[in-house]
């Protein structure tokens, strides 16, 4: 066994807590990362982690030897990025993640063609909705819609995003159409919140002659899937907030009708989030500007030719 795989699999077994994670992350199977910690183990003379039904917690020669463990990894991926930039030939493993919506719709169709060009990069994508740890789970690169709030990270921005309150004529014809903001809570409307550990839409804050205005809306029911959220209010079942890029679809055809126009909320950014020092390694340079141009490209012919990405679809 490679000396570095097990130096791989013991550092994220320290930091995702099992086995069977820690393999998932290294996409080798539980038994095999087991063998490579018993094999540090043995190479070292000293006990890692101490072992319990449920959880493997370092020792501490395991703390010891983790913390430079760290700066091993580090130093050799900054050396395979200096080589890769030198020979114009990047190579390697990119973990990258991104939001359902735009994870769905324009990151995943452009991977196959960027491994096309790069076919030496190796792209584990995952989709979540869910807040991701990008130092914790080893992500190189966080594609979201948000705003950067830890200063353990950079950001570039890709563009803003107008966002735009809709629903079906259906649950208007039921419910009304709220004319002002503070409708929405003493007409008591549904509102379709995406909801999980951590999320922050448990209000809309919208823009008004008087600035920001905070609104905590509530609903009969969330879920932690944006696609959820949009399916339900095409069934008529509640008003969403949500991109405009991801909806002007089914306004177009009718299907969601936008509301308070005069008071949207506030805008997303869409940016690509990364640790300091993946900058650093060109994979990661190819990566963001494949993707800024993906996306500003497709959003915009999303927002200026809806019918025409429409007949593309169908033909598809």
């Amino acid at each position: 066994m490679s000396y570095l795989d097990n130096v791989r699999v013991f550092v994220r077994v320290v930091e995702l807590g099992t086995l069977s994670a820690a393999g998932r992350d290294q996409r080798v199977t539980p038994a095999v990362a087991s063998n490579r910690i018993k094999e540090l183990e043995r190479h070292m003379g000293v006990r890692l982690f101490n072992r319990t039904t449920r959880k493997l917690t370092p020792t501490e020669h395991g703390r010891v030897f983790y913390a430079g463990a760290v700066k091993i990894l580090e130093a050799v991926n900054e050396a395979e990025s200096a080589i890769a930039d030198l020979s114009r030939n990047p190579k390697g493993a990119l973990k990258i993640t991104a939001p359902l919506g735009i994870g769905r719709r324009l990151i995943a169709p452009g991977i196959p063609e960027f491994h096309d060009r790069y076919p030496d990069i190796e792209v584990r994508l995952r989709l979540s909705d869910h807040n991701v740890d990008i130092l914790n789970e080893g992500v190189d690169v966080a594609f979201k819609l948000g705003i950067l709030e830890d200063s353990n990270l950079r950001m570039r921005g890709i563009m803003n995003c107008d966002r735009v309150l809709c629903g079906s004529p259906r649950y208007f014809d039921r419910r009304g159409v709220p004319s002002t903001p503070d409708e929405l809570i003493t007409e008591r409307h549904d509102c379709l919140l995406l909801r999980y550990p951590g999320s922050r839409e448990y209000y809309w804050t919208l823009q008004t002659p008087e600035g920001a205005q905070k609104l905590e809306v509530a609903g009969p029911y969330d879920s932690d899937d944006g696609d959820v959220l949009t399916q339900w209010a095409l069934d008529g079942r509640g008003i969403i907030n949500k991109p405009l890029f991801e909806v002007k679809p089914y306004i177009d055809e009718g299907l969601l009708v936008p509301i308070l126009q005069e008071t949207p909320p506030l805008s997303a950014q869409l940016a690509a989030i990364y640790p300091h020092k993946r900058f650093q390694d060109p994979k990661v340079r190819l990566i963001i500007d494949f993707m800024a141009e993906r996306c500003q490209r497709l959003i915009g012919k999303i927002l200026a030719e809806p019918d025409a990405l429409r007949e593309q679809s169908s033909a598809l």
